[in-house]
């Protein structure tokens, strides 16, 4: 029995050699080859782009106020108001105002009359000076006197002309066509001349005032303003306004610690003082780098990498990110334009990996595939 058993045993064994060896003969499979999206590499203008919120508001607004001081008497507007050029705005009690322009003619009338009088007397003395009845001294006191109380009469012409402007200022005008803002005073109130009473804010003008950071203030200034502007409305998020930067402050805010930026944008009938807006600025600069999908990159062994595709085949190249573009990448060191990287697909791929790269026409329905597959 046990030279049986051990006659079957080597049997057996012979068998697992003899399959062994059949095995090494057998073809090896054919390696994998993997559809992927790829990118042949372009050096490109590097373009940044930044959004920040701000306001419309006016570009030029009026703080108005009264050129004499008195009482108000009258408001003839509210904030919200549309106003026209030379409307009336507020009024003061004018009595004070008459009573000073009727004492200015007054004046007038009285160094008229001085001035007749001076004329006659002159005309007569004229007259005697002819027959040698009066000194040559005697004319010129007459003459003086007369010249003096024309220079009177001047006096007093300009003093009450100045007093009916005056009486004209009980009266605050705009200046322009707009729109009231603010009122700082109410009807009873006492007011010094020049007091801002009014603030009314012209409509043809507008722009959106913003703040900027202090790392980015600088890439607005001289040559470096070669800025796409756009502006939208939070009312209106789907409509894009060309914008220009008008001007940039030079002192940082206080409070914000960032520089105001105005800029002005083309008349739009239905874009209102106070709106809030976001204003992008896309700047392209003179350096030129290299810009990948963010998809494209991967890390191997610790290192940030892309694949590039050579005769057929994929191998990992370390690069050096330099900074962000929009929805892309950009490349300082470790591949070269001209050179095709993946692009989708990365992370299913190995050194040497043989891929095939998708045509365009077929490339959105694979990168779905692809994904899963993850």
């Amino acid at each position: 029995m046990i030279a049986f058993s051990m006659s079957r045993m080597a049997a057996a064994a012979a068998l697992a050699l003899a399959l062994l060896g059949g095995c090494s003969h057998s073809e090896a499979p054919a390696d994998e080859v993997r559809p992927v999206r790829a990118l042949t590499l372009t050096a490109g203008a590097i373009r940044s782009s930044a959004e920040f919120s701000g306001d419309v508001r006016p570009r030029y607004e009026s703080q108005l106020g009264f050129r004499v001081g008195g009482k108000i008497s009258s408001r003839k507007v509210d904030v919200g108001t549309v106003v026209k050029r030379g409307q009336v705005l507020m009024q003061l009690d004018p009595q004070d105002l008459r009573l000073g322009q009727d004492q200015a003619q007054a004046n007038l009338r009285a160094a008229q009359t001085n001035y007749e009088l001076t004329r006659a007397d002159l005309k007569r003395y004229q007259d005697l000076r002819g027959q040698n009845f009066v000194s040559q001294a005697v004319l010129d006191q007459k003459l003086a006197a007369a010249r003096s109380a024309q220079a009177s009469v001047e006096a007093a012409r300009a003093a009450s002309h100045e007093q009916a402007n005056q009486t004209g200022y009980a009266n605050l005008v705009s200046d322009a066509d707009g729109v009231v803002t603010a009122i700082n005073a109410e009807v009873g109130q006492v007011v010094q001349a020049g007091t801002p009473v009014v603030r009314v804010a012209r409509t043809d003008e507008k722009e959106v005032v913003i703040g900027v950071p202090e790392d980015q203030v600088d890439e607005l200034h001289g040559d470096k303003m070669r800025s796409d502007v756009r502006v939208r409305l939070w009312a209106d998020p789907n409509r894009s306004i060309a914008g220009k930067i008008r001007e940039v402050s030079p002192v940082a805010d206080p409070a914000t610690r960032t520089y105001t930026v105005k800029v002005s944008i083309p008349p739009q009938e239905d874009v209102r003082l106070g709106m809030t807006a976001v204003v992008r600025i896309a700047q392209a600069g003179a350096d030129t780098a290299i810009k990948v999908p963010l998809s494209a990159l991967c890390q191997n062994k610790g290192q940030t990498s892309v694949w590039v595709i050579e005769n057929g085949a994929v191998r990992a190249v370390p690069v050096q990110v330099g900074g962000v573009s929009g929805n892309d990448v950009l490349i300082s060191s470790g591949v070269k334009a001209g050179q095709t990287v993946v692009t989708a697909g990365v992370n299913l791929l190995k050194p040497g990996q043989k891929v095939r790269v998708l045509s365009s026409d077929v490339a959105s329905r694979q990168d779905a595939e692809l994904e899963a597959s993850k």
